[in-house]
């Protein structure tokens, strides 16, 4: 029975391997949308307390506007994959903190994905002008700029569901060592700093300018390291430990 056991363990590392390493591609994939949409799209076109300006360039830059909120809807996919095969690395390990973990990743992407649609206000805007006539060109810049801003909000709602999946999955790589610890442990300082960042935004927006972008390094740090170690080593097998 034993020797049984061994050889269905054996099998099974190669397949954990290759779980793991498919999961850091798919969290590769999750960074490299969320940066495109945010730093090369959102970042570059809207400006800060200043609607007529965002509005026009949002206006003269349609399509690259559109490709952003493609992209992002687009990359919730390898997020729930990614969440899905992390969480199942570490479901032998605590089965119940797993669970949860998922539950929370993927409670965070329905939030996020209900929020882009305030990202399409501003195109709805123009493609539906015949019918908001009543509205002047300065109301109408007015209510897109406040749809992108409640999709900021929208989005900090997300990550505060995300943070428990970054703390719990952090928690599962200390207790488990498939994973160096440094990366558990930074994945713990990410999630409180989600949960920082996106409380100081509901209590004190002014405090929140001051954080970001200085508390989101960290979270950077340990997302990417994270998916970096998935994608190229895999997980630690047992002999390794």
């Amino acid at each position: 029975m034993d020797v049984v056991n061994q050889g269905l363990m054996e099998q099974a590392r190669p397949a954990t391997v290759r779980q793991a390493r498919i999961a850091g591609l798919s969290y590769l994939m999750v960074i490299a949308g969320g940066l495109f949409a945010e730093v090369v799209v959102r970042s570059s076109l809207v400006v800060p307390g200043d609607v007529a300006a965002t509005a026009g360039a949002i206006a003269a830059n349609e399509t690259l506007w559109r490709w952003g909120v493609a992209v992002h809807l687009l990359y919730l996919v390898p997020a729930i994959a990614t969440n899905v095969l992390i969480c199942g690395l570490f479901r032998e390990v605590e089965p119940t903190l797993a669970r949860l973990a998922l539950v929370f990743s993927v409670a965070g992407v329905v939030v996020e994905a209900a929020s882009l649609l305030h990202l399409y206000v501003p195109l709805a805007m123009v493609e539906e002008r015949g019918a908001l006539t009543a509205l002047g060109e300065g109301q109408r810049q007015a209510l897109s700029y406040l749809a992108i801003g409640l999709f900021d909000t929208g989005f900090g709602f997300a990550l505060l569901f995300f943070a428990g999946f970054c703390v719990l999955i952090g928690a599962l790589i200390l207790r488990s060592g498939l994973i160096p610890g440094v990366i558990g442990a930074l994945m713990v300082v990410a999630g409180s700093c989600y949960v920082v960042n996106t409380l100081a935004l509901i209590l004190s927006p002014a405090l929140s300018d001051r954080l970001v972008p200085g508390i989101l390094l960290p979270v950077g740090l340990a997302e990417l390291s994270l998916a970096l170690w998935l994608a190229v080593k895999g997980v630690r097998t047992e002999e390794a430990r």
